[in-house]
């Protein structure tokens, strides 16, 4: 019984100390967000100045019935570019950057030589990812509701649609995470995000995939990134599309599963070889 108590103990006090470590990390890694606004605009206007650009440049067209699928009735065109803009907004956010400075500096060696957990040196970071990309994915449906764009699933939906969004956003980090760990290179982690560009533009941002023909619509198929845009939408105009909102929470953990794997084993490689 006394056996059972102290391992009890033990492992309450390891998870303790696990989110110590988590917090600690994330503590810094939220504060360097604040002292880097430069790094948050770009982040704003690249998906305001597609929304803008895209709404004004094919709304009257799509909105004329001439894009709409035969018998689906018109497009909210806002409502059906708000997705695109929200995942330009959040994906590659992340403090890989951060991460590179650490190893330039030494500062990682550092902590690798403490008992803080090593785990915890992306989980901390990605703590700090989530609180960027959950402010941009406020501000840009915050444009959206100024745009007239509304949730046909009302405040439950917009919750859900944040969440996706950074779910998606998080996801996507292990990525430039690999990247700065694999050659604690910089200009290697600003280059990151445009793996994303074939991923974004090889699905139905514009047009409906119903609309789609040939080997855009074949590639289009096989794109987490379709799935993903289908499913918000789908909260945002259509109500509460089960099967659409499971497809884009499959897309994003089945990208979490492939980044994370990638970016941890990285950094056990860093950690391995100092």
């Amino acid at each position: 019984m006394k056996e059972a108590a102290t391992a009890l103990g033990g492992g309450l006090t390891n998870r303790v100390s696990f989110l110590t470590d988590i917090a600690t990390i994330a503590r810094r890694a939220v504060r360097s967000v604040v002292r880097e606004p430069e790094f948050v605009g770009p982040a704003l206007i690249i998906p305001v100045f597609f929304f803008v650009v895209n709404v004004g440049a094919l709304e009257p067209f799509v909105e004329s019935g001439a894009a709409a699928p035969a018998g689906s009735g018109s497009i909210d065109y806002r409502a059906f570019q708000l997705p695109v803009a929200i995942i330009f907004a959040v994906t590659g956010i992340s403090r890989a950057s951060v991460l590179v400075i650490d190893i330039q500096s030494g500062y990682l060696d550092r902590m690798l030589v403490t008992p803080i957990r090593r785990s915890t040196l992306l989980f901390g970071l990605m703590v700090a990812d989530i609180v960027m990309a959950l402010g941009l994915s406020l501000f840009v449906v915050g444009m959206g509701l100024a745009f007239g764009v509304w949730f046909e699933t009302g405040i439950a939906g917009l919750a859900v649609f944040l969440l996706l969004a950074v779910a998606w956003s998080l996801a996507f980090t292990g990525f430039p995470y690999t990247v700065a760990l694999r050659t604690g290179n910089p200009a290697a982690v600003n280059s990151a995000f445009l793996i994303f560009f074939p991923f974004a533009f090889l699905t139905p941002a514009f047009l409906p995939r119903e609309l789609m023909s040939g080997w855009m619509r074949a590639i289009a198929a096989w794109n987490p990134v379709t799935y993903l845009l289908e499913g918000m939408r789908a909260i945002l105009s259509e109500g509460w599309d089960g099967l659409a909102i499971l497809k884009g929470a499959a897309a994003i953990v089945g990208l979490a599963v492939v980044t994370f794997t990638m970016a941890f084993r990285s950094l056990g490689r860093r950690v391995a070889t100092g």
